[in-house]
């Protein structure tokens, strides 16, 4: 997501100041997407920069207050109409069982175990937090969690699917030690 985005969307809502839009943010979201106070005043920067807010006057406590502009609202607007693109490619658990099943040495069932044995931890903690969350109270916070209940789901069901494809087109795995074997015989040729 564009924290760029999210910032602007709040002030679309109702002006606000650095610190504010940290802590909603973060409210919106369950805190499942912290942001460094520094990302959202260099993001206010940018985003006057680009004429999408206004810098205002200080508040009675200092606060600079920055509004959306109408360019801004029409960002937002346009943002909300399109599809978030899927990501693609720099999955880094896809790239580790990729080189997993490439480098020899690597007992890849292991690592299909020791991984989904951390994504069933995740779930379970997730689905503990599920029970708690009231969506009547707290939308915003529910749809954060169930999207990550459902990021656990898939990525459980994706190592039942890498432990299918290792089992039918790996071989057994070699152990640490016989490569070694192997390279110290080829070396002694």
């Amino acid at each position: 997501m564009s924290v760029r985005m999210g910032v602007l969307a709040l002030l679309v809502g109702g002006p606000g100041y650095g610190y504010q839009l940290r802590g909603e943010f973060e409210q919106r979201t369950g805190g499942s997407w912290p942001l460094n106070i520094g990302q959202v005043y260099t993001t206010l920067d940018r985003l006057e920069r680009d004429g999408l807010v206004a810098r205002g006057d200080a508040d009675d406590d200092g606060h600079v207050v920055y509004t959306a502009t109408d360019a801004g609202r029409e960002a937002v607007a346009r943002w909300f109409s399109e599809p978030v693109p899927a990501k693609r490619g720099r999955d880094e658990l896809a790239i580790k069982f990729a080189l997993a099943v490439t480098v020899p040495g690597v007992d890849v069932p292991r690592l299909v175990q020791v991984q989904r044995s951390a994504a069933l931890g995740t779930l379970q903690d997730l689905t503990r937090l599920k029970r708690s969350a009231d969506p009547a109270t707290d939308l915003a916070w529910s749809l954060v969690l169930e999207s990550m209940v459902f990021q656990a789901e898939a990525e459980v069901r994706w190592l039942d699917h890498v432990e299918s494809a290792v089992t039918r087109h790996m071989p057994p795995p070699a152990s640490v030690t016989d490569v070694a074997s192997v390279r110290t015989a080829e070396q002694a040729r």
